[in-house]
């Protein structure tokens, strides 16, 4: 069962059929009153496309990401509780989108500054809370820019990795459209050809890999971005960079919006609302949703080199 959805060139317009409907609705109805930005037909959706459309399974994840953000709070960090982490530039939400509108994360895994998993993790969440905030409303999903310059064995962990896949494809399944690996060196392929069996097939289909020496593969960076905003990094003619002073500045900006963003008028209704979405699933006003019984892939890719 699949909607009618182009995720790579970032159509995110959905046209479902009645039997999806009827699915989102009983997720919908199964748990209660949810949050504005989780209740929508798009954000179910995205459950369910990541447990191929078992509403049992859908029902179960999302309940699981409802406790998750009562416990982490995740769109209550703020940028001078994590800058120490993102002073390098090793994760950052560019200034532009693609050419669809879609929020644009630049990772950089050679400009890791840090050995706390608990803070790369922390950084990364509130990456993805910045990037979801500037999504437009037609957008479900963002895009990943991996510049592997200076990425070395060093960079690798495999416990990194494995928590950071824990919380992108159990948290946030379906938002990644597009994850270009932009001159990955020779040593990175055999861990990518480990890290793709963790992804379903359709996942490893929006990873593409760049290299600046290959003309066809360049016409990618053309076919989804505006060169003259593009970062020179990735074959641009933006010779900006990052500067982090002006990202702080953005990320300082955009945490006054992150509240209105999730509780409308009443910043404080965001957490408020989930609450009581838990309260209703752990007093048994939700029915259960059965287990499953093999853990599944969602649609988000491994930290790939961080």
């Amino acid at each position: 069962m699949s909607s009618d959805t182009n995720y790579t060139n970032g159509s995110e317009k959905q046209s479902y059929s009645e039997q999806q409907r009827a699915k989102i609705n009983e997720v919908r109805a199964s748990l209660g009153p949810l949050p504005d930005k989780l209740s929508s037909d798009a954000s179910i959706s995205r459950y369910l496309i990541a447990r191929n459309w078992n509403v049992a399974k859908a029902t179960k994840m999302l309940k699981e990401t409802l406790k998750w953000r009562l416990e982490y709070k995740p769109e209550e960090i703020r940028w001078d509780e994590v800058s120490h982490e993102g002073e390098t530039g090793k994760i950052y939400r560019s200034s532009y989108s693609d050419k669809y509108g879609r929020s644009v994360l630049v990772m950089r895994p050679g400009c890791e500054n840090s050995k706390s998993l608990k803070g790369k993790i922390r950084y990364l969440v509130y990456c993805m809370e910045n990037a979801i905030l500037n999504l437009p409303p037609d957008q479900e999903q963002m895009v990943w820019l991996i510049d592997y310059q200076g990425f070395n064995l060093s960079n690798i962990s495999i416990r990194t990795t494995k928590e950071t896949a824990d919380v992108l494809q159990n948290h946030y399944p379906e938002r990644l459209g597009l994850a270009i690996l932009y001159n990955p060196p020779k040593f990175f392929e055999p861990f990518w050809n480990i890290a793709k069996h963790l992804l379903e097939p359709k996942t490893c289909q929006k990873v593409k890999f760049v290299y600046s020496n290959d003309e066809n593969s360049k016409k990618i960076m053309e076919e989804f971005f505006n060169m003259d905003e593009l970062d020179y990094a990735f074959g641009g003619n933006n010779q900006l960079g990052f500067n982090i002073n002006d990202f702080a500045a953005r990320m300082r900006e955009d945490d006054k919006r992150m509240p209105f963003f999730w509780g409308k008028e009443n910043p404080t209704s965001s957490s408020e609302q989930v609450g009581t979405a838990v309260a209703n699933i752990t007093s048994g006003n939700c029915e259960p949703a059965s287990e499953g019984t093999k853990k599944e892939s969602h649609g988000m890719p491994v930290n790939l080199g961080t």
